[in-house]
């Protein structure tokens, strides 16, 4: 067991629209500590988001992010040599950092051109709750609900 919990990690908020969500999601972006390329692929795809849906971007992104954060996930456990999926109960913050992880993961996987048009297209399909992150999450959900009968094994 660790001795200590480690102290939690505060993030500062963005400079454009002053919200940490933003700031937490465009870390999760980030490659090799380039963030001001992220954050302009960021900005970008709420732009697009904007003309193509007519909506504010930002709030959006939010729904968006909604839509793909599990309530639910399955963690291996075992019982007797025997290794069960026990549905458990995801907490706030990994809830958010897991949704932010998929929407990413799945924004880069499309077959738009550029990384700004793949956050956009995903970040739109999201927020409607279809494309490959709400998928994702509705198939997390179903495995927890196959496995209901195996909840008593909590931790």
């Amino acid at each position: 067991m660790r001795k200590a919990k480690p102290k939690k990690r505060y993030v500062l908020p963005d400079p454009k629209f002053r919200e940490v969500l933003v700031t937490k999601f465009v870390n999760n972006l980030m490659y090799e500590g380039k963030k001001s390329i992220s954050y302009s692929i960021f900005y970008g795809a709420l732009e697009v988001v904007e003309k193509k849906t007519s909506d504010n971007g930002l709030e959006t992104f939010k729904k968006a992010l909604n839509n793909v954060m599990p309530s639910v996930e399955v963690k291996s456990r075992r019982v007797g040599g025997a290794t069960f999926q026990v549905p458990t109960e995801v907490r706030p913050d990994r809830k958010v950092s897991v949704g932010m992880k998929w929407l990413i993961k799945y924004a880069r996987s499309r077959g738009e051109k550029t990384m700004v048009d793949r956050l956009a297209a995903e970040i739109i399909a999201a927020s409607k709750g279809e494309g490959a992150a709400v998928k994702k999450k509705d198939d997390t959900h179903r495995m927890a609900e196959a496995n209901k009968a195996f909840s008593h094994f909590r931790f």
